[in-house]
């Protein structure tokens, strides 16, 4: 997730990020540019020569709100305006990745003269705990302290929750502003995948001592919530049943019951693996690898903490690290275990 510094607008740059408002009287009857780059600056026109029937708003001494951006819920009608800005970013998302977002969480949408110039996303759980991602702010409506405001308002709506979000470096100060405290790292790891490359199968067989490995279906679902809640602290049920039902799932057997799962769905340039849940480093890896096999031949995402210490095993793979990013908490989040998070649904879900 990226998140823009917030650094004060230079003189030559204001008017380029936020536009000029004319005010209608001056001194001398002519109409001044008043630029304006903070959404709760104002100007003050001292006018000792106003013409008659001058509007209330604009008498002397009275501030005039010179910010046009306004900060409004997220919904379906921004989803092209919020395509747009992650393509300006170089961001892979699809249009039904923005969609999917929209229907698992609630977000903001920064407008300027009806056009989109920053967003965020929340993602709450149905406990006490949210995450925060999607934040962009347009390049040219940067440096003018939209991505605090955005920033302000995801914590309003989250209220006490404690908070998850995964910044680049670049964002880890303005968040450390925030009260978030770095707790881990992740890698990001993607490319076009070849089931050739992968690991050679166990000589004892498919199937190990340690479980057996089958098919996600609807029976598995509540099992799997509670194996993601031991691994993340998050109570995300509704969010477990559309990734589930927008990709395919398997699940790690051990004793006949569920002690493990994996989903691979569509997403970015190809197809993303994640949430992986499990109780051991070999376990993920099995789960990982069966997620894997349908996808031969496609692009392939999987973000992974940099604990679960799976990195050297996907570059081996074919699944080059690409990127990294910090992971930080503004809050408190419950203890985990037994099982284990080894890979992210995607760096805004967690």
């Amino acid at each position: 997730m990226r998140l823009f510094s917030d650094l004060p607008c230079p003189t030559g740059r204001r008017a380029k990020a936020v536009g000029l408002r004319r005010t209608p009287f001056a001194t001398d009857g002519r109409a001044l540019p008043v630029p304006s780059c903070n959404p709760r600056e104002t100007t003050t026109i001292m006018d000792t020569a106003i013409r008659p029937a001058v509007p209330p708003d604009t008498l002397p001494g009275l501030p005039i709100e010179t910010d046009p951006v306004a900060l409004v819920p997220f919904a379906a009608a921004h989803l092209p305006g919020a395509l747009s800005l992650s393509q300006e970013m170089s961001w892979p998302y699809r249009l039904e990745d923005w969609d999917f977002a929209l229907q698992v969480g609630r977000g903001f949408a920064l407008e300027r003269d009806g056009a989109m110039i920053g967003t965020a996303a929340l993602f709450p759980d149905e406990g006490a705990l949210a995450t925060v991602g999607m934040i962009i702010v347009s390049g040219a409506a940067q440096g003018c302290g939209y991505g605090k405001r955005l920033l302000e308002a995801l914590l309003a709506a989250a209220g006490p929750r404690g908070i998850l979000l995964n910044s680049t470096a670049a964002g880890r100060g303005l968040y450390e502003r925030y009260g978030f405290k770095p707790v881990g790292t992740l890698s990001q790891h993607q490319g076009p995948y070849r089931l050739h490359r992968a690991a050679a199968p166990d000589p004892d067989g498919d199937i190990r001592p340690d479980g057996d490995i089958r098919a996600m279906g609807p029976a598995d679902l509540a099992a799997i919530a509670r194996l993601d809640r031991e691994a993340t602290g998050f109570a995300r049920r509704p969010m477990l049943d559309r990734l589930a039902a927008a990709g395919e799932g398997v699940v790690l057997l051990r004793d006949g019951a569920p002690a493990g799962y994996a989903i691979a769905r569509p997403f970015g340039r190809g197809h993303v693996i994640g949430p992986v849940v499990a109780g051991s480093q070999d376990e993920a890896r099995r789960l990982i690898e069966a997620a894997l096999a349908p996808l031969d031949g496609r692009f392939v995402r999987i973000d992974v903490p940099d604990e679960a210490q799976l990195s050297p095993w996907l570059a081996g793979i074919g699944l080059p690290l690409v990127g990294d990013a910090l992971t930080m908490v503004r809050g408190v989040l419950p203890p985990t275990g037994p099982a284990h998070l080894f890979a992210l649904a995607n760096q805004s879900f967690n």
